[in-house]
């Protein structure tokens, strides 16, 4: 918590007739002042005079500037509206500012506030902090100081929550050297899909992404973020499957503090997190049922509820979806809401396997070998013409995702596994085996390396554990 007590223009009551224009005019180029322009901002105080120097202050600077005489009507505001930032008067009549944003925390307020003041004590200062202030001003104050007090709320509101957001992408996924915002290849099946993520980007309409494990879809996802009008905001990605069931809701809508045991302060969620920007929900397919409830009614009304909060808070997004399960086929098995699934299923795009991308996995190969090289600084390995008779025949159940896999094994070992490259004589390739014996021998080459551990293996190849012991079932190992 800061304390801005400078009483520069010492006047007893807000200069609001001596401000000279110009120098709120002057001030609204500042660089220091470009946060504010996508702020919104709710005034609460009950003089006039306050009100209107505070406005003529912010609102040349900010998106929305709203006004409350008092805490009833603010609380009313609060309802409806998202708010960045709260400057709030303390002494006000019926209810002081200390105790009406107390209670606001209680029922789910996770804006930062400003508390403004002309009587400062150190008990005052010390309920401010308790009561959840970010800032303490004291009156009579400039406009550069209050101008000051909102900007470094908002930095402060944006760097927590970009460290929090990079924080849960790095717990969610291993996989951080993926080519995530590119989706490479010529082939006809990438074009297709790159025409549609183009044509879909910069149109609001939520976007389902369907495709077996491996094919890209958090790919194709930041190439749709990445191409539409809200490229400049949070990039939110969640994976349903990563979180426990029993903390699927707090993570995603927040919570307030003493919701549940454990919640010794208040969050927002990953929900609140993306305001703005586009929430990509991966593995939707693995969303419990009742959170698919509650999934329904974000989608129809854009608004979250924080467990054990009584207020519903306004968000925008843009949501999109990826899922490697057959969606209809859980809906038929009673494992996903028909109505859920109708609201998402706007617009499909169905990421090709790798064995159906042609020369693409040449690309891809090529690409891997050179960024995972520099940041694991080993020599690359050279691709010779049976690694690429090998990489062209291979069936790759475990799509791009395994190729990257494979790579990153090959450098750590010097040399392209001899089951996966095949026999060499005298310089000159071997013909390549069958599909299915070069899957069998790359698998099994895996589980060797992994001393028979499946789970490992499943983790290294990119695929399932369902699929590696369906494969050994199958060979008889």
């Amino acid at each position: 918590m800061t304390f801005s007590t400078s009483r520069t223009g010492a006047a007893a009551s807000p200069p609001v007739g001596r401000e000279p224009a110009v120098k709120l005019g002057k001030t609204a180029a500042g660089p220091e002042f470009s946060a504010l322009a996508q702020a919104s901002i709710l005034i609460v105080d009950d003089e006039p005079g306050m009100r209107n120097f505070l406005v003529r202050t912010l609102a040349p600077r900010c998106k929305l500037v709203d006004e409350a005489a008092d805490t009833d009507q603010a609380s009313r505001k609060l309802d409806s509206n998202r708010y960045d930032v709260v400057i709030l008067d303390n002494i006000m009549p019926g209810k002081n500012g200390v105790d009406w944003l107390a209670e606001q925390r209680a029922v789910g307020f996770f804006a930062d506030a400003i508390l403004i003041t002309a009587y400062a004590d150190l008990d005052t200062a010390i309920q401010a902090l308790r009561a959840g202030a970010a800032d303490f001003v004291l009156k009579p104050f400039r406009s550069n100081q209050i101008l000051n007090a909102v900007a470094r709320c908002l930095d402060r509101v944006r760097l927590q929550r970009e460290n929090y957001v990079l924080r849960y992408a790095l717990r969610a996924s291993s996989d951080r050297t993926f080519l995530r915002d590119n989706l490479i290849g010529q082939s006809a099946a990438t074009l297709r899909v790159r025409e549609t993520i183009a044509r879909v980007a910069r149109l609001p309409t939520s976007v389902l992404l369907t495709g077996e494990s491996g094919t890209g879809k958090e790919v194709a996802a930041r190439s749709i973020h990445s191409l539409s009008d809200r490229a400049d905001k949070p990039f939110v990605p969640v994976n349903c499957a990563a979180i426990p069931p029993e903390m699927i809701e707090a993570e995603l809508f927040g919570h307030i503090k003493g919701a549940f045991t454990g919640a010794d302060s208040g969050r927002e969620g990953l929900f609140l997190y993306a305001h703005g920007g586009t929430l990509f929900l991966d593995e939707i397919g693995e969303l419990p049922l009742p959170m698919q409830s509650k999934l329904l009614r974000v989608l129809e009304d854009r608004r979250v509820r924080p467990v054990g909060s009584e207020r519903e808070v306004p968000v925008d997004l843009r949501f999109i979806f990826a899922t490697n399960a057959e969606l209809q086929k859980e809906v038929e098995k009673g494992r996903f809401r028909a109505d859920l699934f109708y609201r998402l299923n706007v617009m499909q795009i169905r990421l090709p396997l790798l064995k159906d991308r042609g020369d693409d996995v040449q690309e891809l190969a090529a690409i891997f070998m050179s960024k995972l090289s520099v940041q694991l600084g080993m020599p690359p390995v050279p691709i010779d013409a049976s690694v690429r008779a090998a990489l062209a025949s291979y069936d790759w159940p475990g799509n791009v995702r395994e190729l990257r896999n494979l790579i990153e094994r090959t450098l750590i070992l010097g040399a392209f596994p001899d089951d996966f490259a095949g026999p060499r004589t005298n310089g000159q390739s071997a013909p390549a085996d069958s599909l299915a014996e070069l899957e069998r021998r790359h698998i099994l080459g895996v589980l060797k390396e992994v001393n028979g551990n499946r789970e490992e293996a499943a983790r290294r190849l990119g695929i399932s554990r369902k699929t590696i012991d369906r494969k050994c079932a199958l060979w008889d190992v």
